[in-house]
């Protein structure tokens, strides 16, 4: 088979750093250009010393879009809709965003929103895919299956912790070292910038879906991954909601249900959610995890090509958890 080729936007961040790991790697890609203005003419691993002996590719200034088969937009929210605007992308290119700036249905764009969980078919026939957030991801992982039988009736409770990596390479006062080491915060309580997509995501399987969710966000002091907890009031027993949660990820490629407790270093690494139930008195409650640079962010878009594409959902993203 050809291989795909493939064109980066914004080559310089943590998850543009991830998608040239997995890529690179990938049995299916070749990889033709990697665009950052502010690193033209340096070597990747100048910014991605991680990468050192696995690449000789530099950083370009030029768009050389007619050459690719797709591209993947890993610049700042809000510039995504900017590039596109600005460039004559072919019709015969097909766009991963990995910004928020698309993920909002809109008759503005056509952009499919790509949780596989969810939408794996309109996925494979899209010409142009919205990534999902890595906070929506860990969350609607955790609910899809509920609201796909309706039974979603009351509040819904979500305490998410993630890490550093999640406020992006740019540094802030709430992600150097000397702040967040052995410190821990909340920010965006019930405001956080996801609900908007994992509202439209539960309304899209439970249309009568109107109660609040409730999200507090956590700035965790740790560098990747997510741990959500989740609990609403459910008449199912553990047992009956296992066989729900198992029945609804059977042929998912990456969501996966535990029956032991789990904890985050079973997905660091991976393109894995993870997903664990128990019951207490009427409220289920719902542990999910992610690593929010991978399954949230580009081992997601790496999947969502190779479904577009036509490929093993799976391919170049066999991934092992760190474990320890």
């Amino acid at each position: 088979m050809q291989k795909i080729k493939i064109g980066v936007i914004g080559g310089a961040g943590y998850t543009a750093g991830e998608l040239l790991r997995i890529l690179i790697y990938h049995p299916n890609v070749e990889i033709v250009f990697v665009n950052s203005s502010s690193n033209a003419g340096n070597p990747i691993t100048a910014v991605h010393s991680g990468l050192i002996g696995e690449t000789d590719l530099t950083f370009t200034s030029d768009l050389p879009l007619d050459k690719v088969d797709a591209l993947f937009l890993c610049s700042a929210h809000g510039n995504s809709k900017k590039f596109i605007e600005a460039n004559e992308v072919p019709q015969k290119v097909k766009i991963i965003d990995l910004s928020t700036d698309y993920r909002a249905k809109s008759p503005d764009h056509e952009f499919v929103y790509g949780l596989p969980e969810l939408n794996r078919e309109a996925i494979k026939k899209a010409m142009h895919v919205a990534n999902p957030g890595c906070f929506a991801t860990a969350i609607q992982v955790a609910l899809l299956p509920l609201a796909s039988k309706g039974l979603l009736k009351n509040e819904i409770h979500v305490n998410a912790i993630t890490g550093s990596t999640g406020a992006g390479v740019k540094p802030s006062s709430t992600s150097h070292f000397s702040w967040r080491n052995n410190n821990i915060s909340i920010y965006k309580p019930f405001g956080h910038q996801h609900l908007q997509e994992i509202g439209q995501s539960l309304k899209q399987l439970q249309p009568d879906f109107n109660k609040s969710l409730n999200f507090i966000p956590v700035r965790g002091n740790f560098t990747r991954g997510i741990y959500v907890t989740t609990y609403t009031q459910c008449d199912l027993s553990i047992e009956e909601a296992n066989r729900l949660y198992q029945g609804y990820y059977k042929d998912a490629a990456f969501s996966f249900i535990t029956t032991q407790n789990p904890d985050l270093k079973q997905v660091v690494n991976t393109n894995k959610a993870i997903i664990y139930l128990e019951k207490h008195g009427d409220k289920l409650l719902i542990i999910s995890m992610i690593d929010n640079l991978i399954k949230g962010a580009s081992g997601q878009a790496v999947q969502n090509m190779n479904l577009m594409f036509g490929l093993d959902e799976k391919a170049g993203l066999g991934l092992k958890a760190t474990g320890f």
